[in-house]
């Protein structure tokens, strides 16, 4: 069902014109995020901008700049806008790390790599033209996507906790061989695993060459070529002398197996003696 009876079609006489002029039109050109446009937007990979907004904001200015962007930029992304407590909006929210703090805030999101982005703009100042910037330099390329990230630790133990904000500043140190565990709290596997690589972390803890780390994947994000996190959990080396590049470490998940794979790849010394 489209807003309008008649949509007259003026593209080029291909498929993928017209697979691209239909697909926005799945959904209005405003409306609320509900479990009806998961499809639309998740299913067929549409970017989104979404305004999340408390209930207070119902009639806010921003709400008709908003509108009113989505009407000069109909058919460059869909617009939703989304509360963050209930349903399928709370998991939305959670998934974009949006707090009540956050609110009202304008984001966008480009489903085919699950990338997300923030506006800069406070909500009570976005315009038609605030907004259309900000979709054309999502669309370009021209600002970085938004991560997640935990605050770091006051203290580390033998697994050196990594965050979003600290990824580069551990990881990426060349004077450093560093294996990671990405991992989910709520993981079964990765729960198992624990213990072993809590060992593994206290066998290098006297060791200065060997970082053996560990993030939370659910509450952190990087943007990291060769980082891909698909599961739970996923163990990742960084060789200090071929960083950024990274190896997915496919070996086995006990101690001894750690062991001889980072004496045996580490590009520092790994090796681990009675006295360490």
């Amino acid at each position: 069902k489209f807003e309008e009876n008649q949509l007259p079609y003026t593209g080029a006489a291909d498929k993928d014109s017209l697979v691209n002029w239909v697909k926005p039109l799945m959904v209005p050109t405003v409306f609320e995020f509900e479990e009806d446009h998961i499809e639309a937007i998740f299913g067929q990979q549409q970017p989104t901008v979404f305004l999340f907004r408390g209930a207070a904001d119902k009639d806010a200015k921003f709400m008709t700049a908003f509108e009113e962007a989505a009407k000069a930029n109909k058919g460059k992304m869909l617009f939703a806008y989304s509360g963050i407590s209930d349903g399928i909006q709370e998991r939305l929210a959670e998934f974009m790390g949006i707090t009540e703090e956050s609110l009202p805030s304008l984001w966008a999101m480009l489903p085919a790599d699950m990338k997300k982005y923030k506006s800069d703009t406070a909500a009570a100042d976005l315009t038609v033209d605030t907004i259309t910037k900000f979709v054309d330099d999502v669309k370009s390329g021209a600002i970085k996507p938004h991560l997640k990230s935990e605050e770091p630790p006051a203290e580390q133990g033998n697994n050196v906790v990594i965050v979003g904000k600290t990824f580069d500043s551990i990881v990426k140190d060349e004077n450093k061989d560093v294996l990671v565990k990405f991992y989910a709290p709520w993981c079964g596997h990765c729960k198992k695993l624990a213990p072993i690589y809590d060992e593994l972390g206290e066998k290098y803890s006297k060791n200065d060459n060997v970082v053996i780390a560990k993030m939370d994947a659910t509450a952190n994000e990087i943007d990291v070529e060769g980082v891909n996190v698909s599961g739970f959990p996923t163990l990742i080396f960084f060789k200090g002398n071929e960083k950024p590049k990274a190896t997915s470490y496919r070996g086995g998940r006990d101690l001894e197996s750690f062991v001889s794979f980072l004496e045996e790849n580490a590009h520092h010394p790994a090796a681990v003696s009675d006295e360490l």
